[in-house]
This record gives C-alpha cells, sequence and structure tokens, in this order.
C-alpha cells in the first residue's frame, strides 16, 4: 500500500524528539511523494520548525492541554477540539505512536487512521494496529528503537544521524550577539551546559555531574585553553549557574534563561565544543553538529548517548562504577552509594576530553 498521508506523534522532551528524526528522513527518503506530519508539545515545536522532512506540525500534546484546562476549562476544550478538527482534516492514512500512552493511539483510531504503528509498554499499545512489545529502551540506541518501528512497512532500518536545523535568520542573529559580547570568530568557544534538560523535572538532579565541578572545570578551560567560555541553560537551571558564577575565578558569558529556543539551536552550531549533562542541551548540540563530552552517571549512554556515536562525541562515565548504568525501563532505583557513578567523576576526567577534542580543532 502507498502511503500519502503520515503522521508521527512524540509529546516528549528534546532529546526524545531529536531521537525520531532519523525516522522523519527515513520516511521521506523511502515515500517520497508522502506528506509527513508530526504532533508534539509546544515546548519541541522550534526543535521541528525547519526541518524540511516535515509538511505540518501540530504542537498541542497532553501536557500542553491539562495547563490550559488549568486555566480556563472551556478554552481547553475549544484547544482540544481544534486540535482533533485540524489531525481529521489531514485524512492520515499511516500514524507512528512513540507516546507509549494508549490515549493516543486511541485517539488515532477514532480519527480513523487505519495503519498505527508503534511500542506496547504495559499493554498501553491496545489500539496500535503493529507493536513491538518492549518493558524499556535498550539493547541498542533510543532512535534505532524509533527505526525498527519502520520494518512493519518492509522497510529496512537504516542510520542516519540527527536533524536540526537552525535558519539563516538565526544564524545571523546569533553571529551579531557574540560580537556584541566582544566575542570573535577566530575564539574558542566552549559551552557548558550544566543542567540536565527539562524533562526529568525535579528529578534532573539525578543525572547531574555537581555545578561546582562544573566551575572548576570552566576555570581549568578558560586558564588553559584561551576559551571564553558560554553557560547556557533554561530558565529553571539559572541557580546551576549561579552556583558556578560564585565558585570561579574567572568570569564566563552567562547565557543561561536569556536565549530562546530558536536562538540557542543557532549558538550551538557556531560553537566549538559544548560539555553537557546527559539531556537535550546535550542532543542539540550533536544534531547541529558540535564537539560534545558529555557527561553520563545512571543513565546508559548506548541508549540514551550521543547519536550516532563518533570520536566528535566523547563520553564521560565511571567505568569502575558496576552498578551504572542503573535507570532502565524508565525507572531510577535509590541510590545506595550516593551517587558515587557522578560524584567521583574528576574536573581531569571531563577535562581530559575537552583537551582532546580542542586538539582537532587546531587548524
Amino acid at each position: 500500500m502507498k502511503y500519502q498521508k503520515i503522521l508521527i506523534v512524540n509529546p516528549f522532551g528534546i532529546g526524545d524528539v531529536l531521537f525520531s528524526t532519523p525516522l522523519i528522513s527515513l520516511l521521506k527518503e523511502e515515500i517520497p511523494d508522502s506528506s509527513v506530519s508530526y504532533w508534539c508539545n509546544e515546548r519541541t515545536r522550534p526543535i521541528l520548525a525547519n526541518n524540511q522532512h516535515l509538511d505540518k506540525i501540530f504542537p498541542l500534546a497532553r501536557g500542553d492541554l491539562k495547563k490550559i484546562f488549568a486555566v480556563s476549562r472551556i478554552k481547553g476544550i475549544k484547544a482540544l477540539f481544534g486540535l482533533i478538527r485540524q489531525l481529521k482534516a489531514e485524512k492520515f492514512d499511516l500514524a507512528f505512536d512513540l507516546s507509549l500512552d494508549h490515549r493516543y493511539s486511541l485517539l488515532l483510531k477514532i480519527l480513523g487512521i487505519k495503519r498505527r504503528i508503534g511500542f506496547d509498554y504495559k499493554g498501553r499499545g491496545r489500539f496500535l494496529t503493529d507493536k513491538i512489545k518492549i518493558e524499556g529502551y535498550a539493547g541498542k540506541h533510543m532512535a534505532e528503537h524509533y527505526l525498527s518501528l519502520i520494518k512493519f512497512l518492509n522497510l529496512e532500518p537504516k542510520a542516519t544521524g540527527l536533524g536540526l536545523y537552525p535558519s539563516e535568520e538565526q544564524i545571523g542573529k546569533a553571529k551579531a550577539s557574540l560580537s556584541g559580547l566582544g566575542i570573535s570568530e577566530k575564539d574558542l568557544l566552549i559551552g557548558i551546559a550544566a543542567g540536565a534538560g527539562a524533562s526529568w523535572g525535579k528529578d534532573a538532579q539525578l543525572k547531574r555531574w555537581p555545578a561546582v565541578k562544573f566551575a572548576q572545570l570552566a576555570d581549568k578551560i578558560m586558564d588553559n585553553l584561551n576559551a571564553k567560555v558560554l553557560l547556557l541553560g533554561n530558565e529553571e537551571e539559572e541557580d546551576i549557574a549561579d552556583t558556578m558564577i560564585r565558585n570561579m575565578r574567572n568570569k564566563p558569558l552567562d547565557l543561561t534563561g536569556k536565549t530562546t529556543l530558536e536562538e540557542l539551536i543557532a549558538l550551538m552550531s557556531l560553537l566549538n565544543i559544548v560539555i553537557a549533562n546527559d539531556g537535550g542541551m546535550l542532543h542539540m548540540a550533536v544534531a547541529v553538529g558540535t564537539k560534545t563530552v558529555s557527561i553520563f552517571g545512571p543513565v546508559d549512554e548506548a541508549v540514551y548517548g550521543p547519536y550516532p556515536p563518533s570520536p566528535d562525541h566523547i563520553v564521560i562515565k565511571n567505568s569502575g562504577a558496576s552498578c551504572r548504568p542503573c535507570y532502565r525501563n524508565f525507572r531510577m532505583p535509590p541510590c545506595e552509594k550516593n551517587r558515587d557513578c557522578l560524584a567521583n567523576l574528576t574536573v581531569e576526567d571531563v577535562y581530559s576530553g575537552v583537551k582532546k577534542l580542542h586538539a582537532g580543532t587546531i587548524k
């Protein structure tokens, strides 16, 4: 069967959406005459905005609707039915549901989408027509789990890079902003994202290398590499940046909470290296082609790390911690070792990765 209208559903965070971009590219490559659309949340809309393989984006997920309903029930009902009307008008004939939530696939069924492909997690795939049973993502990278769904179309998965495309306008604005901060194109620019993204909420602290160690690392970089260090993150991570600044001898450029996601995407593409905890910021840097040093504690880098693996993306982990990775099947067990997998990583461990990448940037 030749599919004309394809919908991908993913209400999760930045990293998860980026992990689905190889699937978007492959669908457009294998079914070039099809229209591919994406149903995501409002926060991740900028991640997909300039993706040339997408025809339409529907940025209103369940979490967004809950916020609208909390303000006004009438506005919530209008938003929900407006979304349903928009989706129904498209007359999709195929959907890839990555939500792990039966409520999305039920709505897809009600909308009349005959082929609904996805994952059956804890029996939540009961409204899917084609499904892979999972207890969690393991054994291969999450992007490859997403790609594996294409087998239901008798197509072979093909590994490609993540897709994130800053606009020329935003790149121009980012260059102008950097110039206004006294940064020239010859400067070595290193971004530090010491948070761990919004998706984990308060639990994000469980996968953060300590801010004080990031401060020590930033000083070491500025002292020895003659680099300009930029602190990156969202508004909720401003306290992390403040902790770093209070514990530094040198003065970094603090952009935490001062950029939109669109601006941050463009800025990322201009940096030489990004140092980050496991989180969406890391995957944004990978996707725009910037070299990265990432820090992984309880989470398995083979499943959630930089994709595809490359010498340009160095993962720092505590190989001596036999209990890691402990995050499995979407659950983080209580830690009896005070998160040694992160706490015992030294500044020199991370700095060695930065030095290695820096050597590769010297012309």
